[in-house]
């Protein structure tokens, strides 16, 4: 077995304070996202997306954040998918941000839910034509018998839409999470790391500082 113990290192690039954070915690949010670009991260909108349903058992993947605003986070998904499943059984969600570039991490605690219809189209038109064929063929989650069979499902509904609009299917679309809580998380020397928590209270965000 591979010893991990000593895999460590020390972070010092940036502190966080208080004092310096933005009040409101999506500008505080847009204030970093914008640094990580600038820094050039590999895929700086996937976020990590907890799940839990009615059985109790968490689930977690990478999804990919799409929008942003003051009203939460935004990405999509297959609707019968098992994230989906979930969501329908329990609608709250954690959402984590890793940027090790920055040396920064930002975790989300919320509800999920559906967007309107409109706002699902305006982001589907975006996509590829190939994403749009694409979201028509997966059966999110399920059993596949082969990767063939899949391709065979391409094929399929090239030949059904042919040159012609690719319509938003019925069981696609995107979730907005809604933060109650929003942590950033600064890494430092000596594990003693920068943590500062915005939770909403009365509708109004507070602001503390936890221990590392």
């Amino acid at each position: 077995m591979l010893d991990l113990t000593h895999m460590r290192r020390n972070y010092s690039l940036f502190e966080l304070d208080e004092s310096s954070v933005d009040t409101d915690p999506m500008k505080q949010f847009e204030k970093w996202f914008k640094e990580v670009l600038e820094c050039q991260t590999k895929e700086p909108n996937a976020m990590l997306l907890a799940t839990c349903g009615a059985d109790h058992i968490p689930s977690i993947r990478a999804v990919l954040l799409k929008l942003f605003d003051e009203r939460g986070f935004v990405f999509f998904t297959n609707y019968n998918s098992d994230k989906a499943d979930d969501i329908a059984q329990n609608p709250n969600v954690a959402l984590e941000f890793l940027w090790l570039d920055l040396e920064r991490q930002v975790k989300i605690i919320g509800y999920a839910e559906k967007i309107s219809k409109t706002e699902s189209l305006k982001y589907f038109l975006t996509r590829s034509r190939e994403s749009r064929l694409g979201a028509w063929v997966s059966d999110q989650s399920h059993v596949l018998s082969s990767r063939q069979a899949l391709m065979m499902q391409i094929e399929k509904i090239k030949t059904k839409f042919g040159n012609g609009e690719i319509p938003l299917p019925d069981f696609w679309g995107g979730y907005r999470v809604i933060p109650i809580k929003i942590e950033f998380w600064q890494g430092r020397q000596d594990r003693l790391h920068d943590r500062i928590v915005y939770t909403k209270e009365d509708g109004e965000w507070r602001i503390s500082r936890l221990a590392p």
